[in-house]
């Protein structure tokens, strides 16, 4: 009996305290659904920004750990050290393993990466699961473990919007909330993997979010400075590559840099053309796609086992210009693609940390050859390595000021801002004008047949939920109401009058239009209000027909509710407990127009 009784303790507020916990949290979600609540996104941020760099952590330390026990010498980064049979084999079985886990998942339970964080944001209103996060993490791990080229940055994008996005919907905040959200995990995974803040809030406001504002700059911004506090915490305050204090030697290096941001920008549009033709064109299981891209990857490494990995190591002797003209020029193109292919073959892997080696190769490159070409004036072949990194960055990802900002913060130079900014503009401008070239995300989303907009309107009412701007002096009465219970009704003097059918709602009454009616029907003095009744969809009022929509949604979804419902005014609904799901509101469409025109703005 004792036993009996101790199953069933358990760990609850008194009933006062949950009550008023509860009213809190009800007025923090209703702060929080207007887009102008800055302290309390600010503290949204920051708990984003706590979540995220502790996800981060453990992500790095999942990786690191097995591969300081498989890599000799416990350098995680020492794929070079392996035996020729291990370079083969290692990404086979990665592939293997990786093609059997996916195997058992649907076409749509396989994406991962910042693409599929972008179709969560456009499609799904930020809403991303625990088991895509989970699949994130698995995936991200055994693709740099097992040595196939990929980065670990967008697997970390995906687990930091993945951890924002569950810890909005655990607080069952607003769906504007929980977009604003994604963005904080986005740039806090970034700043926390770079040790780059700003270039962690540029990038998420630029490539995922495709919107700049003031108040999302701020909790995004704390997001971002929180993670790399908890990730320093762990890792110290070193930036992710070694950069010596690199200036530009001469202004008459400016035409080379020109004629090295014309190459990279090719080297971009090819990288996402053999990306999405492989995808177009290769038909086949997943299992025989994934194990030829192992195979590709390993027998590549046999001669160039540099490919293998993140490839940070390469990186940094690229910086350190340590390495010579015809090895940079070659690793730089077999990286490209091997890549862009096992990425197009479905390979879960990172697209950002190998345009990163890309860049920095080539630009490695092309800084032996100034050299060689004009030993007086040009600069070091490391300060090319960084302008090729940001440049590749910046085209591929057709995000320049994120690109930018990620090269003065590794850097930590000022010196190389002139020549950074000129090389990225114009490698990103050539490759979307004059060949066309989008985003690699959005070119991804476009063969999924997705279009990610970003249309003012669209932006605009995405910041802003219903419950920031909807009707709450609401009444609800059944169609047949007696004489008194519309005076009862009219003495709280509600804006509007929910009339309930048999099932459902079926349409709402302003309240003016009853009392009017009430004015100018009075009956005898002598009459009994009680057995008088009306019937409220057939007295003469501007009634409109009504559909329901929950307290969550955005201003953009109760526009396509209309539009979906052909209906003229929406209840907004609650959920309180399982099937129970009070009306707490209504909005109209008239009121969405209202708030674009004179306050969206």
């Amino acid at each position: 009996m004792q036993k009996k009784e101790k199953s069933k303790l358990r760990l609850e507020l008194p009933p006062a305290l949950a009550q008023r916990w509860d009213l809190a949290f009800q007025s923090f979600r209703r702060r929080v659904a207007s887009y102008d609540a800055l302290p309390q996104l600010a503290f949204l941020g920051i708990l984003s920004g706590l979540l995220t760099g502790a996800v981060i952590l453990l992500f790095r330390l999942a990786i690191e750990w097995p591969l300081s026990y498989l890599l000799p010498d416990g350098n995680p980064e020492a794929f070079e050290g392996l035996s020729a049979l291990l370079r083969v084999t290692l990404p086979l079985c990665g592939a293997l393993t990786l093609a059997l886990v996916l195997l058992r998942l649907g076409v749509q339970n396989r994406k991962v990466g910042v693409a599929h964080v972008m179709e969560r944001l456009g499609y799904h209103q930020g809403y991303i699961s625990l088991k895509s996060g989970l699949l994130q993490f698995f995936c991200g791990i055994m693709t740099i473990v097992s040595g196939q080229s990929a980065g670990r940055e967008g697997p970390a994008v995906h687990l930091g919007a993945t951890a924002s996005s569950l810890l909005g919907q655990r607080m069952r905040l607003p769906n504007n909330s929980i977009r604003m959200l994604v963005g904080c995990g986005t740039a806090a995974a970034v700043s926390a993997s770079f040790n780059t803040p700003i270039a962690g809030v540029i990038f998420a406001m630029e490539v995922v979010m495709l919107d700049y504002t003031i108040n999302g700059f701020t909790p995004i911004i704390l997001a971002a400075v929180t993670a790399a506090v908890v990730s320093q915490s762990v890792y110290g305050d070193d930036p992710a590559f070694i950069v010596p204090g690199f200036s530009l030697e001469s202004l008459f290096e400016l035409p080379y840099i020109v004629a090295a941001a014309i190459l990279i920008s090719l080297f971009s549009v090819l990288f996402v053309k053999v990306m999405t033709q492989t995808m177009t064109r290769v038909k086949a299981g997943i299992v025989w796609k994934l194990l030829l891209a192992g195979l590709i990857t390993g027998t590549t490494a046999l001669a160039f086992p540099e490919v293998m990995g993140i490839g940070y190591d390469t990186v940094n002797q690229s910086i350190a210009g340590t390495l010579p003209f015809l090895f940079l020029i070659t690793i730089a193109l077999m990286k490209l693609l091997v890549t862009a292919t096992t990425i197009g073959l479905g390979m879960p892997s990172g697209i950002i940390g190998p345009t990163l080696f890309i860049g920095a190769t080539l630009g490695g490159a092309l800084g032996v050859l100034a050299q060689n070409l004009m030993p007086t004036l040009a600069s070091e072949p490391g300060f090319y390595a960084v302008l090729g990194m940001g440049a590749m960055m910046g085209s591929v990802l057709q995000a320049p000021l994120a690109a930018i900002m990620a090269v003065i913060e590794l850097t930590r130079n000022p010196n190389v801002i002139l020549p950074t900014m000129l090389i990225i503009i114009l490698s990103s401008l050539i490759a979307s004008h004059y060949f066309k070239q989008r985003s690699v995300f959005l070119a991804i989303l476009q063969l999924q047949g997705l279009d990610y907009k970003a249309e003012p309107l669209t932006m605009a009412l995405r910041r802003i939920s219903v419950g920031a701007i909807m009707e709450r002096s609401i009444k609800r009465a059944k169609q047949q109401v007696s004489w008194a219970e519309c005076q009862l009704i009219l003495k709280e003097q509600p804006k509007w009058i929910v009339i309930e059918g048999e099932d459902k709602p079926r349409a709402v009454l302003p309240a003016a239009d009853l009392a009017r009616y009430l004015d100018e029907n009075k009956p005898e003095e002598d009459f009994d209000p009680d057995a008088m009744t009306l019937d409220l969809l057939s007295i003469p009022a501007q009634r409109r027909d009504a559909a329901s929509l929950h307290i969550q949604a955005t201003l953009e979804e109760a526009l396509q509710r209309f539009n979906d419902k052909g209906v003229e005014a929406l209840y907004v609904e609650r959920t309180s407990a399982p099937l129970i799901k009070p009306i707490i509101g209504v909005i109209t469409r008239a009121e969405i127009d209202s708030f674009y025109r004179y306050k969206a703005k």
